[in-house]
């Protein structure tokens, strides 16, 4: 359980395109859990940081903006999530190249991520929750009973990333999407404030060789045997 107050939390941790939000939203609907998509709240705050005017070396007025946005997530009937800004649907804005590297350089700074800390954690609700981020388990849950940690090649990554602005009709690079994939593993890594690593009792799956489907069985099983069991 979740030291947070006693709900059972699962964590889903890793760089960006291994896979962590597709595994994580597969996962929470078959358990009947919660979702936090921590990623998405450094995305909103970048967008808001934009949209509002704030710099982001004016680190104090970030911090503020992170708590105070004015922030919604709803699911459809279908299943689907929407992300909501100040009202508005920004589901798409959010999935952009430039939020990406905005909510990179503002995750970077140890006051916003305090200021997230508390609505971060209360995402945790009975049944439970399945938080997929970059310090789920390692900063925000790190009581959490079962800790996974997804990764894979930054070459896959870029060009899984490659393949899916392709879809919607974007004219990319691969070796720049690629390039972009490194830049923001090194300021990941790097980062003073909760730095991109896998807890010390994480369960690491590399994805780079594996389809989703793979992917979403290993993990799976790996839940059964930690005595999860499906929603009916």
């Amino acid at each position: 359980m979740s030291a947070q107050n006693n709900v059972a939390v699962i964590t889903i941790d890793g760089p960006s395109g291994a896979g962590k939000g597709t595994i994580s939203r597969i996962v929470a609907k078959k358990l009947g859990y919660h979702y936090l998509d921590s990623g998405a709240l450094y995305r909103l705050l970048g967008l808001a940081s934009k949209r509002h005017n704030v710099k982001l070396t004016s680190v104090s007025c970030l911090a503020t903006l992170a708590e105070h946005m004015d922030v919604s997530f709803k699911t459809s009937g279908q299943g689907d999530l929407t992300i909501h800004l100040e009202g508005e649907n920004v589901t798409r804005e959010l999935r952009t190249e430039e939020t990406g590297a905005l909510a990179s350089q503002v995750a970077g700074f140890p006051q916003v991520r305090a200021a997230l800390l508390k609505r971060q954690r209360s995402f945790a609700q009975p049944p439970g929750l399945v938080a997929d981020g970059r310090d789920m388990g390692t900063a925000i849950f790190p009581d959490a009973p079962v800790k996974l940690y997804l990764t894979a090649s930054a070459e896959e990554r870029g060009a899984r990333r490659y393949k899916e602005l392709l879809a919607k009709g974007e004219n990319v690079s691969l070796p720049a999407l690629v390039e972009q994939v490194r830049s923001r593993d090194e300021r990941d890594i790097n980062r003073e404030a909760s730095p991109l690593r896998a807890a010390e009792d994480a369960i690491q799956i590399d994805t780079s060789a594996m389809s989703i489907q793979e992917v979403t069985d290993e993990v799976l099983n790996l839940l059964s045997l930690k005595g999860f069991v499906p929603h009916p």
